[in-house]
């Protein structure tokens, strides 16, 4: 598979960054309630192809993929499901984000979700909240590196997207240098698709972003949603 991807965009607001380790809790009482029911409605199902036939794109991120603070059919998964169906693929589109996920929470859970799918797609949205809370940028890599080599080992099949992330200005040039390095490293690497910076064109409009300043409206799930299909579109109609 062809390595994909592109320079970070640079002079990005991260004003959507500022509060994000204030709000876990209440992401964490957000995802308890709408965890199960993003997972359940994300899997979108018009076409006349049974469920259980389709392959399975799933998303595994933190509270941008599980879409904290809107519908779970308005988060981003279900509306890449959405596209999916419009065009009569076979696949459906599984919501396995976890508000307040780190990178290293997620190669724990990891596991346990490999456990209840074949996944043809995997898609990676993980290390916003490793770079708020100034994780070292090496070990945030290397649980990524964990995760893309334990998805291998154990579903070979899975073609992996990676998606991009950004650290908050006020950790320094450094290390947002550093950490902005990990994620094409590892596309490069890896072979991977990569979405450069998955929230692109939505991170500090505050249009687009709910009154925390962190997680997108449903309009900003719209823009997530077209911006991650321009990456996985090829992919699924390739195979």
């Amino acid at each position: 598979m062809k390595t994909v991807w592109r320079a970070p965009l640079q002079g990005l607001a991260f004003v959507w960054l500022v509060a994000l380790l204030g709000c876990s809790g209440t992401e964490g009482k957000q995802s308890e309630e709408s965890n199960s029911s993003s997972q359940a409605s994300s899997e979108t199902s018009s076409s006349p192809k049974k469920e259980e036939d389709k392959k399975v794109v799933l998303f595994f991120g933190d509270s941008i993929t599980e879409g904290v603070g809107v519908r779970p059919k308005e988060a981003f998964p279900f509306l890449v499901g959405q596209m999916v169906d419009s065009l009569g693929l076979p696949y459906k589109v599984v919501n396995a984000g976890l508000g307040g996920e780190t990178t290293s929470g997620g190669l724990t859970r990891l596991e346990w979700v490999l456990d209840q799918y074949v996944v043809d797609v995997f898609v990676l949205e993980l290390g916003g909240n490793d770079g708020l809370r100034g994780i070292d940028p090496a070990a945030s890599r290397a649980n990524l590196q964990a995760i893309i080599d334990r998805v291998r080992t154990i579903q070979p099949q899975a073609q992996i997207v990676l998606a991009g992330m950004e650290a908050p200005p006020s950790m320094g040039q450094a290390y947002t240098r550093e950490f902005r390095s990990i994620f094409p490293s590892l596309a490069e690497q890896n072979d991977l698709v990569l979405i450069p910076f998955i929230l692109e064109g939505v991170a500090g409009n505050p249009a687009l972003n709910l009154e925390d300043g962190i997680h997108p409206t449903a309009r900003g799930h719209e823009y997530v949603a077209a911006h991650v299909w321009h990456y996985i579109m090829p992919l699924l109609k390739g195979a």
